[in-house]
This record gives C-alpha cells, sequence and structure tokens, in this order.
C-alpha cells in the first residue's frame, strides 16, 4: 500500500534517528524490577489502600485479595511475556494490540495507558502532597499547602525523569528498599510473636468464606491496584540487557513479590489486632484525618516509636518513588507513540543520555493539569483526588489486560511464531474471562469511591471509553508501517510471518 503524503514533512536522517533513539542496553533485571516495585509503592499501598480494603470491602480477609489478583495476574504475565520475546516495545501494550488488533486500536489503548498513568500519577500527587505537608507541620512547624508540596516534587520528578535510567533505577532501588525494609521487619517480628491477641489466625485471612465476606469487590479493587505497574516490565525492553531473558525474569519476580509480600504484610496486620477486632479498628482510621494510623500503629507496636516516625518519612519517599516509576512508564509510551506519527515526532526526541526528556516535559505539564483543578475547587486531595483516580485508573488497566489477552491470541494463531497452547491460548483465554470478571467487580463498587455519588462515578467510568474511542480516531492518522519501536526482538521472527497492515 503507498505511503501517504504527510504535508512538507522530510525524510528523518540519521542524526535525527539518533536523536530520537532510547539508550540500549542501560538496565538489567534488579533494575526494571525496582522501577515495578516503585509503581506499586509498598508503603503507600500497605498503609493507605489497606485500611480502605478492610473497612469498606471484606475484612480480615483483605490479605487473601492479593493472592487471588496475584494468580490472575499471573495468567496475564504467560501470554504477555511470550509476547514481549518477539516484539521489543517502548510501549507494551500499544505494541500487542496494535500488530494484534490494527494500528487504530493499538493507538486506543496507548492514549488508554497514558490516562491510567497519568490518573495514578496525579492521585499520587494528592496523597503525596497530604503526607508531607503533614510531615512539615509536626517536624518543621509549617504547613504549606498540599498542591504546593506536589508542584515543587513534579519538578523533581521532571529533573529525574530526563536523567540517564540507570541512575533512575539507583535512586528507586535505595527508597524501595527502605520501605520494604521497615514492612517485612513489623511482619516478622509479628509473626514470631504468634499473632495478636486471637493468634494468627490464617483462616480468618486466607479461606474462601474470608474472602467473599461482606463486600469482595472493594478489596479485590484495591488488591488489583497493589499490582498497577507491573507490565511496565515489558516498556523498558528497548532498554534492557538481552530483553528476551531480561523482560521474563523481571515481569514474573515483580508479580511473585508483589502478591507475597502485600498478602503477608497485610495478614499481619490484621493479625496484630485480631480478626474480630481489625474492622472496627479500620474504620476508626478512615473516620480520622489519616487512615494510615491502622497500620503505621501496628508497626510501632511492634518495632517501637522510631518505627512510627521513619514510616511517616518512608510513606513520602514510597510516593516519590511511585510517581518517579509512572513518570518514566508513561514516558515511554509518550516516545513510541511519536516514533510512530501517533503524536508530533517531537515527542519522540532524546537527549544525551538516552531519556525522551520532551516527553518528560509533556507528563509533568499533564500531571500540573489534573491537579490544578482540584487545588483551585479546594477539594480533599486524599477524599477525591486519589480516590477517583484510583478508580478511573484500575478501569483502564483491566480493559487493557483483557484487550493485551485476545491480541496474545490473535497475534500467535496468525503467525505460529509459537505454538505452545498453554502460552498462546489457554492462559491468555483465562486471563480475559478472569479480567472481564474484576472488572465488573470494580463497576459494581465504584460508587464507593465517590462516596456514594453515582453521578460522579459514572462520569469518572465513562472517561475510559471516551478515550479509547479519542485514540482510535487518532488512530486513523497513524504511519502505515510498522514502527520501529514494535520491531521484532527475535532475529528468527522476523523470517516468519508478518501480520497485514490494519
Amino acid at each position: 500500500m503507498s505511503q501517504p503524503v504527510r504535508g512538507n514533512e522530510a525524510a528523518p536522517t540519521a542524526s535525527d534517528e539518533r536523536n530520537r533513539e532510547l539508550r540500549r542496553g542501560a538496565i538489567g533485571v534488579a533494575g526494571i524490577l525496582f522501577f515495578v516495585l516503585s509503581a506499586q509503592a509498598p508503603l503507600t499501598g500497605i498503609g493507605g489502600a489497606l485500611p480502605l480494603a478492610v473497612g469498606l470491602g471484606n475484612g480480615a480477609g483483605a490479605p487473601a485479595a492479593y493472592l487471588v489478583v496475584g494468580l490472575i495476574t499471573t495468567l496475564f504475565a504467560v501470554g504477555f511475556i511470550a509476547m514481549s520475546r518477539h516484539i521489543t516495545a517502548g510501549g507494551a501494550f500499544y505494541a500487542y494490540i496494535g500488530r494484534a488488533l490494527g494500528p487504530r486500536l493499538g493507538t486506543g489503548s496507548a492514549l488508554l495507558a497514558l490516562w491510567a498513568y497519568n490518573t495514578v500519577q496525579a492521585c499520587m500527587y494528592g496523597l503525596y502532597g497530604a503526607a508531607v505537608s503533614g510531615l512539615a507541620e509536626v517536624y518543621l512547624h509549617i504547613a504549606p499547602p498540599w498542591w504546593a508540596c506536589a508542584v515543587v516534587t513534579m519538578l523533581l520528578v521532571q529533573l529525574l525523569g530526563s536523567l540517564n535510567i540507570d541512575l533512575g533505577a539507583r535512586f528507586l532501588a535505595v527508597l524501595v528498599g527502605a520501605e520494604m525494609a521497615i514492612l517485612l521487619a513489623f511482619a516478622l517480628v509479628t509473626l514470631v510473636a504468634g499473632g495478636g491477641p486471637e493468634g494468627l489466625a490464617p483462616t480468618a485471612s486466607f479461606s474462601p468464606t474470608a474472602l467473599l465476606t461482606g463486600a469482595p469487590g472493594v478489596a479485590l479493587t484495591f488488591a488489583i491496584a497493589s499490582m498497577f505497574g507491573f507490565e511496565s516490565t515489558a516498556i523498558y525492553s528497548a532498554e534492557a540487557k538481552d530483553p528476551a531473558r531480561t523482560i521474563p525474569r523481571a515481569t514474573y519476580l515483580s508479580v511473585g513479590i508483589i502478591a507475597l509480600f502485600f498478602a503477608f504484610v497485610s495478614w499481619m496486620v490484621v493479625s496484630s489486632y485480631g480478626p474480630s477486632r481489625i474492622v472496627e479498628q479500620a474504620g476508626q482510621a478512615l473516620a480520622s484525618e489519616d487512615s494510615t494510623t491502622l497500620v503505621f500503629s501496628a508497626v510501632t507496636q511492634a518495632l517501637g516509636g522510631w518505627a512510627g516516625t521513619a514510616s511517616g518519612v518512608l510513606m513520602a519517599t514510597s510516593l516519590l518513588a511511585g510517581l518517579l516509576a509512572f513518570h518514566n512508564a508513561s514516558n515511554r509510551y509518550v516516545h513510541s507513540l511519536g516514533r510512530t506519527g501517533a503524536l508530533p515526532s517531537v515527542v519522540s526526541r532524546t537527549n544525551r543520555q538516552g531519556a525522551p526528556f520532551v516527553a518528560s516535559g509533556l507528563q509533568t505539564a499533564l500531571a500540573l493539569l489534573l491537579v490544578l483543578p482540584f487545588a483551585v475547587l479546594g477539594l480533599d486531595p486524599v477524599l477525591t483526588l486519589f480516590s477517583w483516580g484510583s478508580g478511573v485508573a484500575i478501569l483502564g488497566l483491566l480493559v487493557l489486560y483483557f484487550l493485551t489477552s485476545v491480541s496474545v491470541v490473535v497475534f500467535f494463531r496468525r503467525t505460529q511464531l509459537d505454538t505452545r497452547l498453554w502460552h498462546t491460548l489457554i492462559a491468555p483465554v483465562l486471563a480475559a474471562v478472569l479480567t472481564t470478571g474484576l472488572a465488573t467487580l470494580v463497576l459494581a463498587n465504584f460508587d464507593l469511591l465517590t462516596g456514594g455519588a453515582p453521578a460522579t462515578a459514572i462520569s469518572l467510568i465513562l472517561t475510559v471509553p471516551t478515550v479509547l474511542l479519542i485514540g482510535v480516531t487518532i488512530g486513523r492518522n497513524r504511519r502505515e508501517d510498522q514502527p520501529p519501536a514494535a520491531a521484532s526482538a527475535d532475529p528468527a521472527a522476523e523470517t516468519g510471518p508478518r501480520l497485514p497492515n490494519a
């Protein structure tokens, strides 16, 4: 098919291509793993989300939700990894869906992924601003507005996002290591002590009855949030050392660590209070101005007063690590869209460090646009920005999981590049079905995230299909040739059948 005329656009020169290339071989398994774990922000997930999962969800059974979501995510990862061996891209969802289901839907999925990453980034800025403002009031005796703390941090994230990616990975390693260490120390001390007043009580947290108690959909919603960002392993494939091995290892490690870590620590939190008292304690924490007291009080009781102080500080650094991780992931999507013509090519430009600095600036601007309305209207950054953004991001992610699972089946049925039934058919189909079930539960409980306001819930839910459709429309102007970012990572795959342009 002939190429469309693109105005006076000149063909890219070799220099232009170098200025659009990410730095190859810059990051290994450990570096990618820390980016993923940072996106999960373990201390934020436990300290900020667990009180909601317990108090509004299924009570003592909340830890089981992490294992259930972990198993579903592992099923999804089987097909996801199989496809990553053949497609190396800066925008994994975009590249996979675009190659299998057509570039229009691929561009739509890229825009939806950007919307999900940006909303979760914005909601984290809300929680971060509130946390830092509180710390400043306690230790510096000043109370800066939450939005001021958020804006200053946006500039820091912008700087770090424009630097060498392995420098960012080392920075995140320090932050993530510290927050996971204090949570693990608390959990191990509680385990060795035999739990709280009612013992360890594993059946109260992990039995099927415990999982299905109350509103399990709420607990599953926040468990999904704990997995948000694991798919970014494939986003860094163009910069990874030996992507064919690095990406699968990093993906499976991240899913396993996240699911087991969150389940174990949340179980110890439940145990420290006792299954019969945990819902009451969570309710009291939610009714206060700081719901993190549920977890931080348990940590303080187990480890001493110093741990409570450290947890407050690490909560802020946990959010900072998550913000940087999502910022970097979003940059790679924007960079990939710029290289394929779905967005202006200028957004794909990189600097001397091989970082997509234009995309980084765009991400900072988008974060500012999403945060400012909440600041101007004087809305609570936690009850509105954090809560609403989390719900939208989770719903968008589930739609992308479903489309990607379908794409895996279509891609390998057409190309026959991998004929293993489990990897290319059974696991992806199971993942698609189970993901649909999770999405149904999220929708059924969405009004709880908006304080019971149906109009607000419906408006937020509709942003997901709206963004997807806008992306599909933009995709009509996409270049018809295969993008460089979606080139096969497997030389042998290049000789196999190629999909026709859709």
